[in-house]
């Protein structure tokens, strides 16, 4: 149940002669004012402000001010130095000026023969796709293969699940005789303004080219001018090397990833000058101390990795320690023995892929830094030590991949959803431990709903057993209800952490999310197909008026009746930003008068009896 929404239905259906605004709705309101029963109180009667946008295009040509715009986008190529922060500025510019639906950057990856392409819609959300060269039928593959610009009115290559259709040309970055990706926008009118698009996407292949000269210049060097170390290009190609050289010989390759503690507390405290004073004593140790077989290269800021060829990971968390313990007995003036973390992770066991070796080791090393925190001393972490599905080594998983997604084009969900889908489940007490992980991430997504599926779960099966339901139907409900929002792992964070009322083009969005949960999670994995009624039709009401299909009465499966009930009465008793959590009472008597209307009367009435009984701490 979105309480958002709710609000905005509620206030629809008061009688009062005063007409008010949207952004004047507060949802309160509907518990200290009567409801008419009549109507149903989840109809939705706001004027379609934004949707119209994707649905209801107007062709007609727009009055476009050509100087003001090349003036803006003048600015932005002036004052912008990354392209990342361009290409948000060109958006914003086209976006409010041409109306624009949306528009997509691409930057090919030679080494992975990819595409890894960002796309902003008109409502600011962002969505990473990656997209092959060897996708011959892809119009992005298309466009960088034949340099041509590429015509579509179909988006879906995209896999935006969220995105409705919208024309759109796909422009080659060329540069210097190479094709460094695409710009793409999404525009009813785009053959109108053609030539202004390409002249835009040519502006930006010169400005990326650019870039990467001033790159290359930079890392022309393969030595750290801070550490003396390997710098983090030299590393890489190091790693790439050594997992060559580990394949042929079938031998184990450890990675060692050594961050130091509290160096943000210190370069504010004490000045970036002794910042930079700790790394190059901790590089300078860990060069002296390592093997002479070992590599060690500067990795990121204040992190340094060491390669361990033809070393298990027993033996590389006995070296890890022993740098740790070094490094300990050395004092720093004003700040005190030097104290690090270190995360392990080791090929083949963990991967077999350098990118995702990489991740592991980070991971494992965010987990360090939580235990030595809590302990004071390095405790050395592998990532054989952990597992996936705990919520600390989760949160660690999408911090790393959070923060290299724009370097290997993959986000968190869909690493989760792909580790999720190839997890082997050898019992039924494993698979309710990774759906309660994958639930409780889902939930954090959402700082408001913090244990909301596992609650609608414990009500779900309490309503099931009151109306004597089998005992295996009870623990399949128990189970759908926990993943009943897993959908919204396909909702952009800005429509999903809104803590105002969603416009209509954000609601459209968040509707989605039914059918992304059932065809994206749980389709692909035969064990939990059953659970997809629930999934999928938990948002539709008893009077048809639900969504995503409209069914009504017993259309609905009973089990996503159940779960649409626990929902609903969750969402009430808990408290939202805008309002206080109601009490048992106040919450049956919307539940009683919603029955028939937007729940079945019967389970209503078999929910409000047991109500009393269930817990409504949140």
């Amino acid at each position: 149940m979105n309480p958002n929404k709710e609000e905005n239905k509620s206030e629809n259906n008061k009688t009062s002669k005063k007409k008010e605004s949207v952004s004047e709705v507060k949802i309160n309101s509907v518990f200290s004012n009567p409801i008419n029963v009549k109507t149903p109180i989840h109809a939705r009667t706001t004027s379609n402000r934004l949707y119209g946008g994707y649905s209801n295009q107007n062709f007609s040509k727009l009055n476009i001010n050509y100087q003001e715009i090349l003036k803006l986008i003048n600015e932005a190529f002036a004052n912008k130095d990354e392209l990342g922060q361009l290409f948000y500025s060109i958006h914003n510019v086209l976006s409010t000026r041409m109306q624009i639906n949306c528009s997509a950057l691409g930057l090919v990856n030679k080494h992975s023969k990819c595409v890894n392409v960002k796309l902003i819609d008109k409502v600011g959300s962002t969505y990473s796709s990656k997209i092959m060269l060897t996708d011959e039928e892809n119009p992005v593959a298309k466009c960088i293969n034949t340099r041509k610009m590429q015509r579509t009115q179909d988006i879906s290559f995209l896999s935006a699940s969220y995105l409705n259709t919208s024309p759109m040309l796909i422009f080659p970055l060329v540069a210097l005789d190479e094709c460094l990706g695409v710009y793409a926008l999404g525009d009813s009118r785009a053959d109108m303004y053609t030539d202004l698009y390409q002249f835009i996407g040519n502006s930006i292949g010169l400005f990326a080219q650019t870039i990467n000269l001033l790159e290359m210049v930079e890392k022309n060097s393969d030595t750290d001018t801070l550490t003396g170390l390997a710098n983090h290009k030299h590393l890489q190609e190091e790693l790439s090397k050594q997992i060559h050289l580990a394949e042929q010989s079938n031998s184990q390759l450890s990675i060692c990833i050594f961050d130091v503690s509290n160096i943000s507390q210190i370069n504010r405290e004490l000045g970036h000058a002794k910042g930079d004073e700790i790394i190059k004593t901790v590089a300078h140790k860990i060069k002296q101390n390592i093997r002479s077989t070992d590599f060690a290269g500067r990795y990121g800021g204040d992190e340094i990795a060491v390669l361990m060829p033809n070393t298990p990971l027993d033996e590389a968390r006995y070296m890890a320690e022993y740098l740790s313990y070094i490094l300990s007995c050395v004092i720093v003036d004003a700040v005190g023995p030097i104290k690090v973390c270190a995360g392990i992770a080791a090929y083949p066991i963990a991967s077999k892929n350098q990118e995702k070796l990489l991740v592991l080791a980070e991971q494992a090393m965010y987990i360090s830094k939580g235990k030595s925190y809590e302990t004071g001393n390095c405790i050395v972490v592998t990532s054989e030590d952990y597992n996936f599905w705990d919520d600390k080594a989760l949160k660690c998983f999408a911090e790393v991949l959070t923060k290299k997604h724009a370097e290997i084009g993959v986000d968190f969900e869909e690493e989760l959803i792909s580790k999720f889908h190839n997890e082997k489940i050898i019992s039924n007490k494993h698979l309710l431990d990774v759906v309660t992980s994958l639930a409780s991430t889902i939930d954090a997504k959402d700082p408001y709903t913090k244990g909301h599926s596992t609650f609608v779960s414990r009500y779900s099966e309490a309503l099931a057993r009151a109306i004597r339901l089998p005992e295996a139907e009870v623990e399949r409900i128990k189970l759908g209800a926990l993943l009943h929002d897993i959908g919204k792992i396909g909702i952009p964070e800005n429509v999903l952490k809104k803590p105002s009322m969603l416009t209509d083009e954000e609601w459209e969005i968040m509707k989605q999310h039914p059918a992304i949960g059932a065809e994206k999670v749980l389709a692909p994995n035969e064990s939990l197909r059953d659970l997809i009624p629930m999934v999928k039709f938990h948002h539709e009401h008893y009077d048809g008026t639900g969504y995503p299909f409209g069914l009504k009465g017993e259309e609905i499966p009973l089990s996503a009746r159940i779960v649409s009930i626990a929902d609903a009465y969750h969402a009430l008793v808990s408290d939202r930003p805008y309002r206080k959590g109601l009490g048992v009472e106040k919450a049956c008597e919307i539940l009683k008068l919603g029955a028939g209307v937007q729940w079945d009367k019967e389970l209503v009435r078999q929910f409000i009896v047991i109500a009393p009984s269930l817990s409504t701490e949140v």
